[in-house]
């Protein structure tokens, strides 16, 4: 029993000390379950934005390479469907 007092002194002298480090307090606040700041929620409602942006973007530009595929397929077969250029002789 005696022996069981320094074992718990030093222990809870590591777990007080890990508590008050960052990943302790990380812990806490993952185990306490928090909810997002105001800041979160604003910085996260800008990416969002951003993200939306990006796909209407993406999207545009899909369209525009499509476009340009066909324009380049209708090229391509008024080529192969053209008469043969006459030859010199």
């Amino acid at each position: 029993m005696v022996l069981m007092i320094p074992i718990v002194a030093v222990g809870g002298f590591f777990l007080w000390m890990i508590s008050l480090s960052p990943v302790g307090k990380a812990y806490a606040e993952k185990v306490r379950g928090s909810k997002a700041t105001g800041t979160e929620v604003e910085g996260r409602e800008e990416i969002l934005e951003a993200l939306d942006q990006l796909r209407h973007e993406v999207s545009e530009l899909a369209e525009r390479v499509d476009f340009t595929e066909r324009l380049l397929a209708k090229q391509r077969e008024g080529d192969r469907l053209a008469p043969p250029p006459p030859s010199a002789r």
